[in-house]
């Protein structure tokens, strides 16, 4: 098996910023980041939980998967995106992705790519840790 697997927790994120809450506005932002990263969505569920309650978005992707898990409460979003490598090399374009939505939310302070360290970097997004499979 050959793939990638990024995992963010996000903290820091407003509270007010509309994905936060709203379903719709959470679709648009995954469909729109997963189709700019050049990735191909192929399903989708997203499902929000009580008033003021977060949301839980999955995209399933030709290449693997999108999860996003929004917490209002605690003004933070987790993150997994999942690649596979299988005809081609997709580790670029889940980087792109998994970039693309930590800037939508503008998350701060405790931000940290978790998994195994086969990559490491650090930049203006902060550490960046990756784990291939």
């Amino acid at each position: 098996m050959q793939g990638l697997h990024l995992t963010a927790d996000l903290h820091g994120c407003p509270r007010g910023l509309p994905f936060m809450t709203d379903v719709a506005a959470l679709r648009a932002l995954c469909v729109q980041a997963v189709a700019e990263a050049g990735l191909t969505a192929v399903g989708e569920l997203f499902h929000r939980y009580d008033t003021g309650g977060g949301i839980t978005g999955v995209v399933l992707l030709a290449e693997s998967h999108l999860a996003v898990h929004t917490w209002p409460e605690l003004d933070a979003v987790t993150l997994d995106v999942y690649v596979c490598n299988y005809g081609r090399d997709n580790s670029e374009r889940a980087r792109r992705l998994a970039i693309a939505l930590e800037r939508a939310g503008r998350g701060r302070g405790g931000f940290a790519w978790q998994g195994i360290p086969d990559t490491v970097g650090s930049g203006p997004l902060g550490q960046a840790v990756e784990r291939r499979v």
